[in-house]
């Protein structure tokens, strides 16, 4: 690919409204963006998603600034890859830190297409001509959560996604049904069950789209279990950090829906790949957000124009989260429908005015 050099830049950005879950509150939001360069000068695009802490997965901002600059990116360097699926075999010495080989793959993706003058839609069979556009709603206070919905709705989003945790999650749900009975809800515990909590099997009565990871990444043993006894479909978005843990998921039965998550699994090669095991498994898949920035979000687009993305993915518009955005043009959902960006590659570039303002330290690596 004839690579010249990589820069990653460390951000930071501050969302509009406090994002909750079970876990945590997010008010200011970390990411890496990932420049990589060929001897031309094209440009692909990449963003590491984990978190400042790690209360989503084990990875977090500084590991995988680590990981990239000291390990990944040399692995790369001296590699001489003709296409990105090799990418694998590439950082296979280099054990789990999936989101940080990710925003390395999502930019070898982008680079690839561009260099071959292509969408990256096209290179990856992601033929469908929109997107189905959902939101995730947190909030501690039901009067807030129910504004929110009340906004969702009217700004056309297609699917509503609520975090719960024990206490808190058999009310809000039945007052939100009660007051939008026709929009498909979607109950997201982040792992805050132990057991099988009554609220927890009572929610089987509200008609939601389904309840997402509501036990430990590692107990798929349970996921199999409430799945057996709940009619509601039970999906998995922790559990899954590769092909390999979706083989598994699939294989005990754990689940009947997942979520793909670029960053969660490794990339766009891996989630390329489980979407079409979920397909051979007649598994239904959708694509979840991280509350990322741009970059990140344009590649979501690509990834959720696969034919299995038939359930409303986690791609609200950027000015959501964000006063603005790094890249141009900003994500806009139209009538709860994401289109694709125009142009080679993801579509979209890097607003560097923007980019600028908001790093706080930047790395480059040079071959």
């Amino acid at each position: 690919m004839n690579l010249s050099k990589a820069v990653v830049s460390k951000i930071s950005m501050s969302l509009k409204t406090p994002f909750h879950t079970s876990l945590g509150t997010v008010s200011d939001r970390e990411g890496l963006i990932v420049e990589l360069f060929d001897d031309k000068g094209d440009c692909g695009l990449g963003e590491g998603v984990a978190f400042s802490s790690p209360w989503y997965t084990e990875e977090t901002v500084e590991s995988s600034l680590s990981v990239i600059s000291n390990h990944l990116l040399p692995l790369l360097f001296e590699s001489d890859i003709t296409y990105p699926e090799q990418l694998e075999g590439v950082f296979h010495s280099v054990r789990g830190n999936p989101m940080a080989k990710a925003a390395v793959d999502m930019a070898v993706w982008d680079l690839y297409a561009k260099q071959h003058h292509k969408p990256l839609t096209d290179l990856i069979g992601a033929s469908r001509s929109e997107a189905l556009a959902g939101v995730a709603i947190g909030s501690k206070d039901l009067d807030d959560l129910l504004q929110q919905a009340e906004q969702a709705v009217a700004q056309g989003y297609q699917r509503i996604k609520v975090k719960i945790r024990p206490g808190y999650d058999l009310k809000p749900l039945r007052t939100l049904r009660e007051n939008f009975p026709d929009i498909a809800i979607l109950a997201d515990a982040n792992s805050a069950y132990s057991g099988f909590e009554d609220d927890l099997l009572k929610l089987d009565d509200l008609g939601l789209q389904m309840i997402e990871q509501p036990f430990s990444p590692d107990d798929l043993a349970r996921h199999a279990e409430i799945q057996r006894v709940m009619k509601t479909p039970i999906c998995l978005d922790e559990s899954i950090t590769s092909y390999e843990t979706a083989v598994n998921a699939i294989t005990f039965k754990s689940c009947r829906v997942i979520n793909v998550k670029i960053g969660r699994v490794g990339g766009i090669t891996a989630a390329k790949k489980i979407h079409d095991l979920c397909l051979e498994h007649d598994i239904q898949v959708w694509c979840g957000g991280m509350l990322e920035f741009g970059v990140s979000r344009a590649h979501n687009v690509v990834l959720s124009l696969l034919p299995g993305f038939t359930i409303p993915g986690d791609l609200s518009s950027s000015d959501r989260y964000w006063t603005r955005d790094i890249t141009v043009p900003e994500l806009v959902v139209e009538h709860g429908t994401v289109k694709p960006f125009e142009g080679n590659g993801i579509g979209v570039e890097l607003d560097r005015e923007r980019l600028d303002e908001v790093t706080i330290s930047r790395f480059e690596y040079k071959k």
